[in-house]
């Protein structure tokens, strides 16, 4: 699991009032997980986030499964 210096997804009070979102945009990371619980494809939330990579975008789906590992074991 990243280290928050190394984190994709941040936090910043500065930042859409502290809302995770993906480092060095202003899309938040609930915007990705709202798309792909539609039923959109990533490729579809990338098309309309083109400030988010595909690498960014699976980093930050791979955090928070090591969280919810973590917390809950496998």
């Amino acid at each position: 699991m990243a280290d928050d210096s190394q984190s994709v997804i941040i936090r910043d009070p500065e930042i859409l009032s502290g809302e995770p979102v993906f480092r060095g945009t202003r899309v938040p990371f609930q915007t990705l997980l709202d798309y792909l619980e539609g039923g959109d494809t990533l490729d579809e939330f990338l098309v309309q986030y083109p400030g988010v990579s595909r690498e960014q975008a699976i980093a930050a789906l791979e955090e928070a499964k090591a969280l919810i590992l973590a917390r809950f074991g496998k």
